[in-house]
């Protein structure tokens, strides 16, 4: 017993990173891999199951309970920020140091891109039976929607930047009230529970237009996994398409209109 504790800590001191800011980042990386993962899982389970294994009410609890434990795993190291929105609210407000900033941004997008590389493999049997191996982005058979949110049919592009825009600040003021010493304090080691359930409110109350994103890096991450993955070169192969088919409706309508020798 002795020697194999010898060989750990010889260990932890080997790979321990002494580098305090880049040890947050990375804690930021491991909390929102954590809230991406459990999220997006939730999301896929309930789409490729197509609802017989959850429903919009599972999604929006497997959010609030990831947001919980991704500060869990980071909030001792990094204050589990686990989103730029409030990164950048905290170090506009002064509490975090600039610096921060683009590093935890850099860092929680990786995360999210890593977690939705997970439920990439992790349901890529699933997504390919789903649609016979087709990546379709939006629709009835849509699956770009398991890893980031998109607009529904009826939101147009004012209606969805204001979702976006009062749901983020419903989460910021939620988080700094959760956090602030002069307000009613939650028990200590509470925190993230109290942040997990507003996340809940918030998918509860605010999910139906946009899906709630909420975070830059939750949806940008996964985003750019997509676009890698095949996605967004589906999307370009429609847009193609269409694009021939009314060239050629075109050319079909300019033929049909040119008088021929019968008619003259």
């Amino acid at each position: 017993m002795g020697k194999q504790k010898d060989i750990s800590e010889k260990l932890a001191e080997t790979f321990q990173i002494r580098h305090v800011l880049l040890r947050q980042a990375l804690a930021e990386c491991l909390g929102t891999l954590i809230l991406v993962m459990f999220g997006c899982g939730a999301v896929a389970q309930f789409v490729l199951s197509r609802g017989s294994h959850g429903t919009f009410l599972t999604v929006n609890f497997a959010f609030g309970f990831a947001a919980t434990l991704g500060i869990v795993v980071s909030g001792q190291i990094s204050g589990g920020h686990l989103n730029p929105a409030v990164t950048f609210t905290l170090c506009l407000l002064g509490r975090e140091p600039w610096k921060k900033f683009p590093l935890f941004f850099l860092f929680q997008t990786l995360g999210a891109f890593a977690a939705a590389a997970i439920i990439f493999a992790l349901y890529f049997d699933a997504l390919w039976d789903f649609n016979q191996g087709e990546l379709i982005v939006v629709g009835t058979n849509g699956t770009a929607g398991i890893f980031a949110t998109y607009p529904s049919k009826h939101v147009t592009m004012v209606n969805g930047f204001f979702d976006q825009i009062i749901g983020t600040t419903a989460l910021i003021v939620c988080i700094l009230a959760i956090v602030d010493p002069n307000n009613n304090a939650v028990p200590r080691g509470l925190e993230p529970f109290a942040v997990g359930s507003a996340v809940l409110a918030i998918g509860l109350s605010m999910g139906f237009n946009s899906g709630y994103a909420v975070n830059p890096a939750r949806d940008l991450g996964p985003r750019i996994f997509t676009a890698l993955a095949g996605w967004e070169r589906e999307v370009q192969e429609k847009l193609k398409e269409e694009e021939e088919e009314e060239e050629e409706e075109e050319e079909r309508l300019k033929l049909s209109s040119i008088p021929t020798n019968e008619d003259a």
